[in-house]
């Protein structure tokens, strides 16, 4: 039942039909049917029982399962060949509808789309096949609005004022009213509220209700952001006063009946920027391997189910991590407070402990509840100039603290190989830090590389996560996994293609292991196009998501995963830890209080939100190397062709990891042929060729911050 079929949850009907006996009965009778007839067909008697049914009705419409026609009676929207899903708008006006059932899209042709924005969920019609054989839809209704507000540059001429939005998407721009433009000047970046949505033969209507500031001001490409995609960033009342009631210091009655592991030096290792601590390792040497032990900070303990705190948590869905700014899923006094494992402080841990063997196979493991105390905050910097060079600075329990990096490092040798005799995709990328100065601009792109340090902690929380995974499954309860499907078949053909050109054998012949790619990866290399291989691997693969079922890992060549390790900032570990501590605690299947369809609509918010945040900041990530490069216009750089079209090349430079266009017209001067089986360009007259992953140095034309783009010109002769 939807939330809004009965306003008192208390109150049960038995006489109510449910949403299936009304599609049952509209199957039954063949014809759509008003409501006082299916109140007579299913013989509903009570007042509460009709007033029910009218809500449940309403809802059924709101949801797309069925239709109210002009005559007022419900049909079923699958009988009248009908299509919901959401629109996916082009900048250029026209739209595609993705279904939900996952049947072929629907052409929108701008005409259609005046009705309508990117994101809106809408119920269509089949109209025909347009003249390149796509099927073209016809909007017949909207069945949710995606935009509540859309942000954007303020322009206010002739006596007329709109917002012209920001995300290209959405081609209409919004009409404001002059009495509602808010104090907002021309060309200042603001937020508008959508008072009327837009129609065939209206555009958008709204309000200002929010001066972000002047397009390019420091923080300016963050606030936009969370704009644009929807990221809730206020606390509504009362969540952030749920989070500090529970003071600073962990109360001696949350300690009672847990393992007690405050003697064990566990320490946190994160980079020296992080603040919110979500895990300690410790690891020991033993005659026939190793003891190693994960901590993960206790949110499950203060975050409870239906609490303002965890309503909140799932809107989010996981922190939001921006170059200058994180929107984190928990208040401050939470996840930089009393959950982090701060060093020398007591926190509740849920702690997995596990006895690894020689080859790095995990023979014995189990889950507590504990009480630890961090021995040490640790950055990865500090940790991989100790096992390079063996120098720490240490305040206390320095040979402890020692023994257990030994040991780690030690552990961590075999977990690498056993990773790699497993057939684990290697994927190395080189990520990229922005530099701010003291006026909130970038000042340069700088290159981050993965040491020992980094891989160490990702093993063991690799390790972790499969252990968890593999608990939950033993318990039955309904519990989030994190699943990496295959490669889908259309993405290894033009893979199969793109590697062959580069001189690459790809060794599957149907469904590729994951040693495949991990093959690929380590001829890629040493390279002078390794980044683009490694690019281009990455782009082949599957998106992993989260599902209440256990479908394995296809990248870390796993059967079971789950995400455990990391409650404080993804909502799926949280719903993960809940499971284990039912199951630790050993109570009655019967009282965990998620049955599966609650997990799966759970999953599906949990990895929606999750793309919504890698939009948003890999948005952000753009936005500030666009700034950075508009810096920089005259400038030659060294770079690597990393597309090619029939309008020219594309280019990412070997610094800052920056994408831009070299236009056929700025090639030198000729007419080029386009292949796309070798991704060549090829001058007619001169006969000169540029292809994929060719090396190229081009000087920065011209920079659109707006638009997110940089044009490029070939600097060579």
């Amino acid at each position: 039942m939807s939330k809004h079929e009965n306003n008192n949850p208390g109150h049960i009907d038995a006489e109510a039909p449910d949403r299936q006996a009304i599609l049952d009965c509209l199957e039954r009778e063949g014809r759509p049917l008003k409501r006082g007839d299916i109140v007579h067909a299913l013989g509903v008697e009570s007042a509460d029982s009709r007033e029910i049914l009218r809500r449940r009705l309403k809802a059924m419409v709101r949801d797309g399962q069925l239709i109210k026609n002009r005559r007022g009676a419900y049909g079923v929207a699958a009988k009248m060949d009908l299509v919901s899903g959401r629109v996916t708008a082009h900048p250029d006006g026209y739209g595609f509808l993705v279904p939900e059932d996952g049947g072929e899209d629907l052409y929108l042709s701008s005409r259609q789309m005046r009705s309508v924005l990117h994101g809106d969920r809408v119920l269509a019609s089949v109209i025909g096949v347009d003249h390149r054989g796509r099927r073209e839809g016809k909007v017949k209704e909207v069945l949710e609005r995606a935009n509540q507000t859309v942000v954007g540059r303020f322009v206010e001429e002739s006596g007329v004022a709109l917002v012209v939005p920001d995300e290209t998407r959405i081609s209409q721009d919004v009409l404001i009213p002059l009495k509602d433009t808010g104090g907002a000047k021309p060309g200042q970046i603001v937020v508008a509220a959508i008072i009327n949505q837009p129609t065939e033969k209206q555009p958008p209507v709204g309000k200002i209700v929010q001066v972000l500031g002047e397009m390019g001001a420091p923080g300016m490409a963050t606030d936009i952001a969370i704009h644009n995609f929807g990221i809730p960033y206020q606390w509504p009342d009362g969540v952030e006063a749920e989070a500090k009631a529970f003071g600073d210091v962990v109360p001696e009655a949350m300690k009672e009946g847990r393992k007690d592991l405050r003697d064990l030096p566990l320490v946190t290792i994160d980079g020296a920027d992080a603040r919110d601590f979500d895990d300690a390792v410790y690891a020991q040497r033993q005659r026939k391997g190793w003891r190693l032990v994960v901590t993960i900070a206790d949110v499950a303990s203060y975050v409870k189910p239906g609490g303002l705190l965890d309503v909140e948590a799932v809107n989010r869905g996981t922190s939001v991590y921006f170059p200058n700014r994180v929107v984190p899923m928990l208040p401050e006094a939470l996840s930089n407070g009393l959950c982090s494992l701060k060093p020398r402080e007591d926190r509740l841990c849920l702690a997995c402990d596990m006895t690894v063997d020689e080859r790095g196979q995990v023979t014995r493991s189990r889950f507590v509840a504990a009480v630890m105390h961090s021995h040490a905050r640790l950055t990865y910097g500090q940790v991989w100039r100790y096992l390079d060079e063996g120098d720490i600075k240490l305040d206390r329990d320095a040979d402890a603290i020692r023994a257990n990096l030994d040991d780690l490092h030690a552990l961590y040798k075999v977990l690498k190989k056993a990773r790699r005799q497993r057939g684990a995709i290697d994927f190395e990328s080189q990520e990229v830090k922005f530099a701010f100065d003291e006026n909130g601009e970038v000042a340069d792109l700088l290159p981050t590389t993965r040491n020992d340090a980094h891989k160490l902690i990702e093993e063991c929380m690799i390790m972790a996560n499969v252990e968890a995974a593999r608990f939950l499954q033993q318990t039955g309860l309904p519990a989030p996994y994190r699943v990496h499907a295959p490669p889908p078949m259309l993405k290894l053909e033009s893979l199969t293609q793109f590697l062959q050109a580069q001189g690459l054998k790809p060794t599957w012949r149907d469904q590729p292991e994951p040693r495949d790619f991990d093959r690929i990866a380590q001829q890629a290399k040493g390279r002078p196009d390794e980044k683009l291989i490694m690019a281009v691997l990455l782009r082949s693969q599957s998106l992993a998501v989260y599902l209440p079922e256990n479908n394995g890992h296809f990248g870390l060549a796993l059967d079971a995963y789950s995400h455990f390790t990391s409650p404080i900032r993804r909502y799926p570990d949280l719903l993960a830890h809940r499971a284990i501590h039912h199951a630790i605690a050993r109570q009655a299947k019967a009282e965990f209080p998620y049955g599966k369809n609650d997990m799966q609509k759970l999953c599906e918010g949990c990895s929606h939100r999750e793309r919504r945040a890698e939009e948003a900041e890999r948005d952000v990530d753009d936005r500030l190397k666009c700034a950075y490069m508009e810096q920089h216009i005259g400038m030659e750089f060294n770079g690597i062709v990393s597309g090619v079209t029939s309008f020219g090349l594309f280019v990412e430079l070997d610094h800052g990891n920056v994408n831009g266009l070299v236009h056929v017209t700025n090639l030198p001067n000729d007419y080029y042929h386009f292949d796309p089986v070798s991704h060549s360009l090829t001058g007619e007259r001169r006969g000169r060729v540029f292809q994929l992953a060719d090396p190229v140095r081009v000087s920065v034309e011209g920079v659109n911050v707006e638009e997110r783009k940089i044009d490029f010109e070939l600097a060579e002769s």
